[in-house]
C-alpha cells in the first residue's frame, strides 16, 4: 500500500538532485534550435504528496512542456520523443547516470540511491507534454512489438486546465488536508485494481477536480 514519504531531509535531497538534473535538460534542449520548454515537478511532487509504495523505489515525476518548437512538427509524436530522449541521455550520461528507457507515457530513468543517509532508491520520469484548447496533452507511444508499426499520438488530461487556480482555492479554503488524504485513497485504490493505467499526475489531477467539485465551485 502507498504512504506519504515522512523523511523531510531526503526529500530534500531528492528534489534538489532531480531537479538539478532535470534542469540541465531543459537548458540542453532551450540551447538548441529545435523546441523550447519548460519542466516543473508534477503536481504530487510539487504539492508535498510523494508517495511509496512498501519498499519499492519512489519515481518523482516530471512534465516537460512544450513551449514552441522551432523545426519539428508538434505532430510528430516520433521525432519529439526521440529528440528528447536523446538530450536527456546526453544529461544523464554527463551526470554518471545510465540512459533512460523509453515507455508508454514517459522517459524513466533506472533506480538510484545516494550513498549516505536514507538509501531509497529513486527514479526520474519525465512526461512529454503541451498545452492545446486549455487542458494538457501527453505525448503517448503505443508500442506495438514492431517499431515501424509504433504508434504516437497526443492524449487529453480530461478537466486539467484550471488545475492550479482550482489548487490556489482548495489551499485557500483550508481543504488541503482533504485533498492529501483523498489523493492517497485513489493510489490505493489503483493499486489494488493492478490499474496501470493511472500515473500520479492523473490521480492528482482527479483528486483536485474531486473535492473542488464536491463543494460546488464553478
Amino acid at each position: 500500500m502507498y504512504y506519504f514519504i515522512q523523511d523531510k531531509e531526503y526529500l530534500k535531497r531528492l528534489k534538489g538532485t532531480c531537479n538539478d538534473i532535470v534542469n540541465q535538460l531543459v537548458q540542453s534542449i532551450n540551447n538548441d534550435s529545435v523546441m523550447t520548454v519548460k519542466a516543473c515537478l508534477v503536481g504530487s511532487g510539487a504539492k508535498n504528496l510523494i508517495t511509496q509504495n512498501e519498499d519499492e523505489p519512489i519515481d518523482l515525476d516530471y512534465n516537460l512542456c512544450i513551449v514552441n518548437t522551432e523545426s519539428i512538427n508538434i505532430r510528430n509524436g516520433y521525432e519529439i520523443k526521440e529528440y528528447v530522449r536523446k538530450q536527456f541521455n546526453k544529461v544523464l550520461s554527463s551526470n554518471g547516470w545510465d540512459d533512460c528507457d523509453d515507455s508508454t507515457s514517459v522517459l524513466t530513468t533506472g533506480n538510484y540511491s545516494f550513498q549516505n543517509g536514507n538509501k531509497t532508491k529513486f527514479s526520474i520520469d519525465i512526461a512529454i507534454t503541451c498545452k492545446y484548447l486549455n487542458n494538457w496533452q501527453r505525448l503517448i507511444h503505443q508500442k506495438t512489438g514492431f517499431v515501424n508499426r509504433d504508434r504516437y499520438y497526443w492524449n487529453e488530461v480530461q478537466n486539467s486546465g484550471r488545475l492550479e487556480e482550482k489548487v490556489r482555492i482548495l489551499k485557500a479554503e483550508d481543504l488541503w488536508d482533504e485533498v492529501r488524504d483523498t489523493y492517497l485513497e485513489k493510489k490505493n485504490f489503483y493499486l489494488c485494481r493492478n490499474d496501470h493505467n493511472h500515473p500520479s499526475f492523473i490521480v492528482y489531477v482527479e483528486t483536485v477536480n474531486q473535492v473542488y467539485n464536491k463543494y460546488c465551485w464553478n
